[in-house]
């Protein structure tokens, strides 16, 4: 390998590895002090810290279902996804930075959340948004990251048009 594509390899391995260290520590930390499927809240009416274990992908698509094909097929995808990803980000030229930061948020949180799929056969979620009847699904910051990615990567696509 050239200096120049160790040095692409390791502006996306840093990153993406920061990435999940601060996933995987806030899963841990959440894990550590709360009782599963127990939460406190933060804003009442808006806003809960929760603990949460969701065998599906995202919105909790696919959870309860045969448990090994998902957690399998989930993992399969999660795999291929950051592969294609840390592909594309070394063709990336070097001063597209918005793009390769949109890369490196979605690796790092589909990283995240493939390592929790592979050590538990699920993913650990703790923030939990509401109001009124309305709820979004529990989430995590590896779902943050990868969220946060894709719109990224849809506006550098929308500004290269």
């Amino acid at each position: 390998m050239t200096d120049s594509k160790i040095t692409k390899a390791l502006l996306f391995i840093i990153p993406v590895g920061v990435l999940v260290v601060l996933d995987q520590l806030t899963k841990y930390l959440i894990a550590r002090s709360i009782p599963v499927n127990t939460g406190f809240a933060v804003i009442p009416g808006f806003f809960n810290v929760v603990y949460v274990r969701n065998s599906g992908g995202a919105f909790s698509l696919f959870a309860g279902a045969g448990h090994h094909w998902a957690v399998y097929g989930l993992a399969a995808i999660s795999i291929a996804v950051v592969a294609a990803i840390a592909y594309a980000f070394v063709k990336t030229g070097s001063r597209d930075y918005w793009t390769r930061i949109s890369y490196i948020c979605v690796a790092g949180g589909a990283a995240g959340n493939l390592i929790d799929r592979i050590r538990f056969g699920e993913v650990t979620d703790f923030l939990d948004f509401h109001a009124g009847n309305l709820h979004w699904p529990a989430f995590n910051m590896a779902d943050i990251a990868i969220s946060t990615g894709a719109v990224m990567l849809v506006i550098s696509l929308l500004r290269k048009k």
